[in-house]
């Protein structure tokens, strides 16, 4: 049996031991326990489901400086950044919480009997329903917003499904601490304790995906890994949905007008952006457009200047930390290269790097995610920006997001081509902005084309909740058998009834 401990980033050194990994008896019963309790959780009144989010929310902010240090510890992020994600976190179970107490996310309809233009109809009514047991993976860079007290973990409850959290090895003691916090909150609610279970190690987490009461896997990490997943899935005798938020470049495409509009801020704010939590964000910009000539020299000069003031970056583990220094390797032979002040020789400390390169001399096939503090800076022609920018979407990836740095004067109609151009290829588009910041809201999506996810579903926002239900319908049922949300006189939720749309009352 492995023993499950992390390890210091600010030194290399591991940390004392958490525990031990998994064994597969321990995970059957785990699973087995979550999959007997599904039905009663299930069963669960919204209002009692609202209030163990809720519940969960306040133990996380009254554990809050517990956490903070665990977290820090194991990841190198200073406080600030963790305890904004904190508070993220207590937010996002909140927020599900008001999704499921509103329980328009059921989708609920009815069509009664009625005589139609192709005959008899019966009465039908349909209503989205938990899927099972739900398995989610730790992400490594969000100890607390995208792992165990994530958003899989809140939107799959708020489903109504029992979860199973296979916990992230970079940070073994935040994940058993927020398991901690999610029993606590359980203790206090109508829901089954078993509801929510945490398994450690690697072996266990395929083992996990390949469980035959496992009914869906969400995933936030590398595409390799989300890959490794998606072949156990194929291999299962019955499969399942896999959502996975896997690879991201995040283009960015600055026009000439905005470039001499504040071309030397877009310069700052584009360091503040790729070096945000050491670059380890799924919606870092990656590669960013610029215009030749001299507004374009003062973004570029700009970004130089920002970068020269930034350090201290440390990435969370050694494979991370392997992966950065190759891939920026590969980069320096290729690309003039601007770094920040050396990184100390200690841990997994790096040096943030930008790269610069003309358009028309760019190797295409040197372009790709690299997770950490780097982005690349390619200068095109300004009267090619349309050319340069349907070359960039056409050649890279699919991503999360795309950015449209505009300018008000002239560019009405390029601005209208752009943006028709990145809707095809990302999830959500920005203008004047970076994307370094996801707001959980109803309107959200953190998604995209393969290979930034796999799915028609958003990992983030309201509607994330879709991605744990399934639709069921009711065929001229007895009204006693209905879930309440579909019979008769029932009006706390909106509901849309032979076609036309009816809010709650």
């Amino acid at each position: 049996m492995t023993t499950i401990a992390g390890t210091d980033p600010r030194t290399g050194s591991a940390l004392p031991p958490v525990t031990e990994s998994t064994t597969d008896d321990q995970l059957d019963r785990l699973v087995d326990a979550a999959h007997h309790s599904a039905a009663a959780f299930a069963a669960l009144a919204r209002s009692d489901r609202a209030t163990l989010l809720d519940t969960i929310a306040a133990e996380v902010e009254r554990r809050r400086d517990e956490l903070i240090e665990t977290a820090s510890r194991e990841t190198g992020f200073g406080e600030a950044k963790l305890s904004g994600e904190l508070t993220r976190t207590a937010f996002q179970f909140r927020f599900f919480a008001d999704v499921v107490r509103e329980g328009s996310y059921l989708e609920a309809i009815i069509d009664p009997a009625a005589d139609t233009p192709m005959g008899p109809r019966p009465d039908l009514r349909r209503i989205l329903t938990p899927l099972g047991v739900v398995a989610v993976f730790g992400a490594s860079n969000f100890p607390f917003a995208f792992s165990v007290l994530g958003g899989d973990t809140a939107s799959a409850l708020a489903a109504g499904n029992p979860v199973v959290i296979k916990a992230h090895e970079s940070h073994p003691a935040t994940s058993q601490l927020s398991y901690e916090v999610i029993q606590a909150a359980l203790a206090y609610s109508q829901a089954p304790v078993a509801a929510v279970a945490i398994v450690f190690g690697r072996e266990a987490g395929a083992r996990l995906v390949a469980h035959p009461q496992v009914t869906a896997v969400g995933f936030t990490g590398s595409l390799t890994g989300g890959q490794a997943l998606l072949d156990i899935i194929g291999r299962r005798a019955v499969p399942i949905p896999f959502y996975g938020e896997l690879s991201s470049l995040n283009p960015v495409i600055v026009t000439p007008g905005a470039a001499a509009d504040r071309g030397a801020e877009i310069g700052t704010a584009l360091v503040a952006s790729f070096t945000a939590g050491s670059g380890q964000l799924c919606t870092k910009p990656g590669f960013v457009l610029v215009p030749s000539g001299p507004d374009g020299d003062r973004l570029v000069h700009a970004a130089r200047a920002a970068l020269g003031t930034t350090e201290g970056h440390l990435l969370l583990n050694e494979r991370t930390y392997t992966s950065y220094t190759a891939e920026t390797a590969t980069l320096e032979r290729h690309l003039h290269t601007v770094k920040a002040p050396a990184a100390p020789d200690a841990g997994f400390a790096v040096t943030p790097v930008l790269f610069e390169t003309q358009f028309t001399d760019l190797d295409h096939s040197l372009i790709h995610e690299v997770f950490g503090p780097v982005t690349v800076i390619a200068r095109y022609e300004a009267e090619q920006t349309e050319t340069a920018a349907t070359r960039v979407f056409d050649t890279f990836p699919p991503s999360l997001t795309a950015t449209l740095h505009v300018s008000d004067n002239d560019e009405a109609a390029l601005v209208a081509r752009l943006t028709r151009i990145a809707a095809t290829r990302a999830g959500r588009i920005l203008f004047d902005n970076f994307p370094t910041g996801v707001a959980v809201s109803w309107a959200q999506t953190h998604g995209g084309p393969w290979p930034s996810t796999n799915s028609l579903h958003t990992s983030v926002g309201a509607t994330a909740i879709r991605r744990f239900l399934r639709p069921i319908t009711y065929q001229n049922a007895p009204e006693a058998v209905l879930p309440e949300e579909l019979r008769d006189n029932y009006t706390a939720i909106p509901r849309r009834m032979d076609g036309q749309l009816r809010p709650s009352s």
